[in-house]
């Protein structure tokens, strides 16, 4: 994912206003709006007293929670509005788009049951993958619900500024299973003349548009440098599910784009899929290190909020929940190093990652893991969730 900067705030008091990293507040739904058969948009007021602490940048997401008879679940949603300028109020609204998935708790409980009027705990808005608004011509390619968070990031740079261009290349299953087609008509209206739409069905056949298929490494290959001029694009932002993410990117780099511009978010990884290579071993501070052994007693200290504690670390556990064992408020959704909520800085000692789907080479290389996918390797582990 994209670093970005802290959003700011009316006041230009980021710190004050910003909610602690782990808390929820409860947000009351005003609306629940089918998109599809299968997916829907939720709407959740947000009072007048927590607006600053739930400004976003385009692109950023929301962290959900469920208490039920198993115990909490927790699940991120991207934000798909337009985000409000620097210096301009906070919205008093939320929305975003969730679409079913098998077996997933907090989605089949949003599709059947949640109704306006009904109350979540919600997190404040997080995530990396985000497009600063400013002049240039940017391009995103995403797949089902990876348009979420690149409606937001779209719709935001062509209001806010007059000279930029944005290319969609997305890609649906059928018309009938896309998701938020209207918001993405009503760009192409808006802005004739700067946004460009390429729209790729897998299992529907149309009659204008890329043959039916697939958007996979070898199409993307030969339909980017047909679309617009590939290496003046000045950012590429890719998402959706792992095998698309993965096949945009290898297709990109092929194409001579430098790593830099392309910024990835990843919505769904399927058990067992091979990571693409950036876990192993990080000690802190740039570089790189080898494998030693796991100590036999290890401790962890982390800073939270401007609050630090120093707690041992049980055999097998990640140094997320050894922190959640002494400081519930840790930040944290997926547990999958998908999302990359629990973003900590690695001041001191050294850990191992089993996964990472989140954090970009540059990412690693300043010192930053994922606590949920880390565990030590050194007998004393220092993290830092504020920084």
């Amino acid at each position: 994912m994209a670093a970005a900067p802290a959003p700011a705030t009316a006041t230009g008091t980021a710190e004050s206003a910003t909610a602690r990293h782990g808390a929820f507040h409860p947000l009351r739904v005003t609306a629940v709006d089918p998109l599809t058969d299968d997916s829907v948009a939720v709407t959740f007021a947000v009072p007048p007293e927590l607006r600053e602490v739930y400004r976003y940048a385009p692109g950023q997401h929301i962290a959900v929670r469920r208490r039920t008879e198993d115990g909490e679940i927790r699940r991120t949603y991207s934000l798909c509005g337009p985000a409000p300028a620097p210096g301009a109020p906070a919205l008093s609204e939320l929305r975003v788009g969730v679409r079913l998935v098998d077996g997933g708790v907090f989605s089949t409980y949003a599709l059947k049951e949640l109704s306006a009027g009904d109350t979540v705990e919600v997190m404040a808005p997080a995530g990396r993958f985000v497009l600063r608004p400013r002049s240039g011509h940017f391009a995103a390619i995403v797949g089902g619900s990876g348009i979420t968070p690149v409606l937001s990031i779209a719709t935001t740079l062509l209001t806010r500024v007059p000279d930029a261009r944005f290319c969609l290349v997305r890609s649906d299953r059928t018309t009938a299973s896309t998701m938020f087609l209207e918001e993405v008509a009503d760009l192409k209206d808006r802005f004739p003349d700067r946004f460009q739409l390429v729209h790729a069905l897998s299992r529907e056949e149309q009659q204008a548009g890329p043959a039916s298929g697939r958007l996979d490494e070898e199409r993307l290959s030969r339909l980017l440098p047909a679309l617009l001029p590939v290496g003046a694009v000045d950012g590429w932002y890719l998402c959706g599910p792992y095998g698309l993410v993965r096949g945009a990117e290898r297709a990109l780099r092929a194409l001579g784009v430098a790593r830099d511009r392309v910024h990835q978010e990843i919505f769904h990884v399927e058990a067992g899929t091979a990571d693409p290579g950036t876990t192993g071993t990080a000690p802190a501070g740039p570089g790189t290190a080898g494998s030693p052994a796991a100590p036999a007693r290890s401790t962890v200290t982390a800073t939270l909020d401007g609050r630090g504690g120093n707690w041992p670390v049980r055999d097998g556990e990640s140094l997320l929940d050894a922190v959640l064992r002494n400081r519930p408020d840790a930040p944290y959704a997926c547990k999958g190093g998908v999302c990359g909520t629990c973003r900590a800085f690695l001041v001191r000692g050294e850990v191992r990652m089993d996964r990472n789907f989140a954090l970009e080479p540059e990412e690693l290389a300043e010192g930053y893991v994922l606590a949920c996918q880390s565990h030590p390797v050194t007998e004393e582990v220092e993290l830092d969730f504020d920084r």
